[in-house]
């Protein structure tokens, strides 16, 4: 686990550096709406084989929106706030989360889907690549989990590879399926979120695009989220066939101030799970977008100027 946070932490600080170097200005509200959408998203588990439940990673969408490092910067918000907030993984597990998610995942997604892009050019050949890129960027993240589990002795590697790839690789469809799906109603709707302009832009205003997608964010996770697969989710699942799910938890009980999306002290109302779903959602959107605010000294109008005009007029 020490390991695994190490790496996390210089894969985060090149993410950082390397986002803030290329990150557009007009730019910065997409991240905390792709956090928020991401993790209410997250909380919306879809049946799998066997008894088990997926949801989706996102970090190959928030890639090809907004570009690997930016990527690593949503998921990374993402994952702190549901280990922070909701005991959503553990504190001590949050280096090997960060690294599974926030970097391999996205990162090496992003790798698949540009070289896959290659050979499949056109919308189509992206919707594929984006797809094809998600499956493979959960197959990664579980392999990863693998290793990390069987270095730390919780599980021998033989068992907990074969268990987690192979469930990986059937959740990571419908990762696939969703990625695709979306991508394919933003090239349809929103193309030009795609290929990101050099400058501002008249519809790279993203105010009004931003406050309609925390309504969707937040109306999954208030009216959605409290219907989603109560199945394990594929390392759940594992956890519990091999008989280390009491460790998974050991540790994160009692940390966050929301356990299991619940209030302290027991179970708690669907509608009051609900609320606090949203809270996360707004939660992440603003650590994202503070983040994001942070790369760019100066705000939005010191790199957002138009060529020969006056300073661009920042997204609200």
């Amino acid at each position: 686990m020490a390991a695994s946070a190490g790496l996390a932490v210089v894969g985060l600080g090149f993410a950082l550096r390397r986002a803030r170097q290329t990150l557009l200005p007009q730019r910065v509200p997409l991240l905390g709406l792709a956090a928020a959408f991401v993790f209410a998203a997250q909380m919306l588990n879809f049946p799998v084989a066997g008894g088990t439940s997926g949801h989706l990673l996102g970090g190959v969408l928030s890639a090809v929106l907004l570009g690997p490092s930016a990527a690593v910067v949503v998921m990374a918000a993402v994952v702190i706030v549901q280990c922070l907030m909701f005991a959503d993984g553990g504190v001590l597990a949050l280096g090997a989360n960060l690294l599974n998610m926030a970097i391999l995942g996205p990162v090496g997604g992003y790798a698949v889907y540009r070289l896959v892009r290659r050979l499949a050019p056109g919308t189509r050949g992206m919707v594929l690549a984006a797809a094809f890129a998600a499956w493979c960027s959960v197959v990664l993240a579980a392999v990863s989990c693998a290793g990390q589990l069987a270095l730390s002795r919780v599980a021998p590697w033989s068992l907990v590879f074969s268990a987690m790839t192979h469930i990986h690789m059937v959740i990571g469809v419908g990762e696939g399926m969703i990625t695709g799906l979306i991508l394919a109603a933003i090239l349809r709707m929103r193309p030009e979120l795609l290929e990101p302009a050099t400058k501002p832009s008249p519809r790279s205003g993203y105010g009004e695009l931003v406050v309609y997608g925390l309504l969707i964010a937040g109306s999954l996770a208030l009216f959605v989220a409290p219907f989603a697969s109560p199945w394990p989710d594929g390392l759940e699942k594992v956890a519990a066939t091999l008989g280390f799910a009491s460790r998974a938890t050991a540790h994160s009980a009692g940390m966050a101030p929301f356990p299991e999306y619940r209030l302290p002290g027991g179970q708690s109302p669907v509608w009051v799970t609900a609320w606090i779903g949203a809270i996360g959602t707004g939660v992440a959107f603003g650590l994202a977008w503070l983040l994001a605010r942070w790369l760019i000294p100066g705000g939005v109008a010191s790199r957002g100027r138009p060529a020969g005009g006056s300073p661009a007029k920042a997204p609200e």
